[in-house]
């Protein structure tokens, strides 16, 4: 097992983290497009792959733990720790491996940043609006912690404009 089966466990998390940066992708689309009626449902689909990752990185941990044992690693080896130890062609399929997960990590933490700017951009926008309309909410917190909303004063709007 050892090597072959790490590679195929890293294979399955090369395609959960496209799944997840697809996801994401699919996300940024409904946010750009104020299309907020489906954002639930995209960030439970981003949750199950990310439970999905979760699993596949514990499968993994316990593999790489039985291949560093074999390989006379400590427990905890990285996956450039493994590459430098295993023979070829392991080392090179193995670094191919590292090297796919350092572009896919980078791709999600870009769109990732770009969606949490998205969603701060429309909380504000909401909270403009909202303003706008006499129904601004002040949010303060009492010494102890909790949460006290104080409403302000309303205001009046012409609707005949």
């Amino acid at each position: 097992m050892g090597l072959s089966e790490v590679s195929n466990i890293l294979w399955r998390e090369r395609q959960l983290l496209e799944l997840l940066l697809f996801k994401l992708e699919e996300e940024q689309l409904l946010l750009v497009n104020g299309r907020s009626r489906w954002l639930s449902h995209a960030a439970k689909e981003i949750e199950d792959v990310l439970d999905a990752i979760r699993m596949a990185e514990l499968a993994r941990a316990v593999e790489v733990e039985a291949l560093a044992a074999d390989l006379g690693m400590a427990d905890n080896a990285s996956l450039r720790e493994l590459v430098a130890a295993a023979p070829a062609p392991w080392a090179h399929i193995l670094d191919e491996h590292r090297q796919a997960f350092l572009v896919s990590t980078e791709e999600i933490n870009g769109v990732a940043s770009s969606n949490r700017e998205l969603i701060a951009r429309g909380q504000r926008d909401v909270h403009d609006a909202l303003a706008w309309l006499g129904e601004e909410r002040d949010e303060t917190y009492a010494p102890d912690g909790t949460s006290g909303v104080r409403a302000t004063a309303a205001r009046l709007i012409d609707r005949s404009l």
